[in-house]
């Protein structure tokens, strides 16, 4: 597996990451920890150095997963995991919170729960409307100075909250999506992250598994799946999506490839400091996103996929609005 640094950072990961979030959570039932915890260190085997996860997946099922299933290689991995919602009694988020007290409080805990004794990538997971970004960008500084943290990230932030948190603590990395299937970063957000030379990282890299060109207009989705809600699944929707996913499988034959490993592969093409965290629960998925690394696109390659995207626009937004409302976008 090839190896990329995030941004001007000496943050050094492996160039395809592992989101582990489905699981435990978002897609349907959690995976069987044990199962879960394979796949983890399958993932490790094949050389993948990176793993996502954050508080709020399960919550905090994700990240006792993650830190019994790395604790073996512990110092040879990257773990990246996220702060920044409040959560009820049943365990549902309630809002957000990046209070500079919460946040410490949640290094605490993300550590225990982790196994280890730093956070190699400390994220604020949505922007906190009620707390000004150099205060919580102070927390994190903070934690960096004690040994806790050692880089600061954020997730779904807006170029201005960018600029101000860096101002007070360098970002190493944005998460944000970015797919073949949602390319708005492409305007404001990797222009302002080469300039400031932070790392971008682009969360549902595969459209949610619709880039995989698994999924149809009579795909059902398991009742707890989130892909239920968004706009762009609905069956209208998917059924005029599908034009484009035809274009990739195409595309994909000719290059003895999938779907799916031309779509990471395109990701990876854009920049040389992004790096995507595709997600699974299935070795053979695993296998196939590695596979991605490996595909090489020539400019010709790039042309022809950026024509078929601009011929086919995506139907269906990305988010139901109240959702889309808690970005920072």
């Amino acid at each position: 597996m090839q190896k990329r640094t995030l941004g001007k950072s000496e943050l050094e990961v492996s160039a395809i990451g592992f989101g582990c979030m489905g699981l435990s959570y978002g897609y349907g039932p959690a995976s069987d920890k044990r199962e879960g915890i394979e796949l983890i260190r399958a993932a490790f085997e094949r050389g993948i150095t990176f793993f996502d996860t954050a508080e709020a997946y399960g919550p905090y099922a994700n990240e006792e997963l993650v830190g019994e299933a790395v604790a073996p290689f512990r110092d040879q991995v990257v773990i990246a995991t996220k702060f920044g919602f409040r959560f009820g009694e049943d365990g549902k988020q309630v809002g957000t919170d990046s209070r500079p007290a919460h946040i410490k409080e949640v290094a605490d805990a993300s550590l225990k729960r982790l196994r280890t004794d730093r956070i190699d990538l400390f994220y604020q997971h949505r922007v906190d409307p009620d707390v000004p970004i150099e205060d919580l960008a102070g927390a994190v500084r903070d934690l960096i100075q004690e040994g806790k943290v050692k880089h600061f990230g954020l997730s779904e932030a807006g170029m201005q909250t960018l600029r101000r948190a860096h101002a007070v603590q360098p970002v190493t990395a944005l998460q944000n999506e970015y797919s073949l299937w949602w390319r708005k970063p492409e305007d404001e957000a990797l222009p302002t992250c080469e300039e400031l030379g932070v790392g971008f990282v682009p969360f549902s890299p595969l459209g949610k598994g619709f880039l995989t060109g698994k999924i149809t207009e009579e795909t059902k989705f398991d009742a707890k799946d989130f892909r239920n809600i968004v706009p762009r699944f609905s069956e209208e929707n998917r059924k005029a999506n599908l034009a484009f996913v035809d274009f990739l499988k195409r595309f994909a034959e000719q290059k003895q490839a999938t779907p799916a490993q031309i779509a990471l592969a395109w990701l990876l093409a854009q920049k040389p400091w992004i790096v995507p965290i595709p997600g699974t629960t299935k070795l053979h998925r695993l296998e196939e996103n590695i596979g991605g690394a490996r595909i090489e696109l020539t400019s010709d390659d790039l042309r022809e996929i950026d024509s078929a995207a601009s011929k086919n626009p995506i139907h269906g937004e990305r988010y139901p609005e109240a959702l889309e409302k808690r970005t920072g976008l």
